[in-house]
């Protein structure tokens, strides 16, 4: 699954907003992305925290319209238990950081998995996790 990244909420969100001020770079990374054929791996708990996201900001629709295009196009990865615990521990050491838990444990299915995070948040570098960028 090397040839593979982890996608964040926040490119997540882009994509599918076009007033988001992210919105055309998150589809130039797509296109990368493809052109690179790498697979991009939504865990669970993005897809939650993303469709929430959505359904706040953009309404019932579009939020059971991208829920149904992630579902029939993307690739998965489930969080175990560990993860969870592991993401704890590593919001306790980085008390002082406005860290989420989706986020901590998205870090942690990196190191676990050895994939780069597709993020725009600047607490994966704060978490050391590794991220990919354009």
């Amino acid at each position: 699954m090397s040839s593979a990244v982890l996608a964040d909420t926040g490119p997540l969100f882009a994509a599918v907003d076009t007033d988001d001020a992210d919105h055309e770079r998150a589809q130039l990374e797509l296109n990368q992305l493809a052109r690179e054929k790498r697979d991009v791996v939504i865990p669970f708990s993005t897809i939650l925290e993303t469709q929430s996201l959505v359904l706040r900001r953009l309404g019932r629709k579009s939020a059971g319209d991208w829920l149904d295009d992630v579902l029939a196009n993307s690739k998965f990865v489930n969080p175990v238990a560990e993860d969870y615990i592991n993401a704890a521990t590593k919001l306790a050491a980085s008390s002082d950081q406005s860290i989420t838990l989706f986020d901590a444990v998205l870090a942690v299915l990196s190191t676990r998995l050895g994939l780069q995070v597709w993020t725009y948040d600047h607490h994966f570098d704060v978490m050391r996790a590794k991220v990919w960028r354009r």
